[in-house]
């Protein structure tokens, strides 16, 4: 897998290059250049960006879980 790096944290101003949705992974690609995925696209694209040494900030751990059924009274 690519390093891990630290960078600003992405904000919903960024957007996936792909489709446009909420980035939620930064790729910094060794040539230089970055790109921004949301996270449907950056787990498709994970494994070979990271064969590429690009370097991968991944702040998926900051979506919440989707509940299965709206909370009593949302219905």
């Amino acid at each position: 897998m690519g390093a891990a790096i630290a960078q600003e944290t992405l904000t919903a101003a960024d957007r996936c290059d792909r489709c446009g949705a909420r980035a939620y992974m930064r790729v910094t690609l060794p040539a230089g250049g970055e790109l921004l995925f949301c996270a449907h696209h950056g787990h498709a694209h994970k494994d070979a960006l990271a064969a590429a040494e690009a370097l991968i900030q991944d702040e998926t751990k900051n979506l919440s879980p989707t509940p299965a059924t709206a909370p009593e009274g949302e219905r």
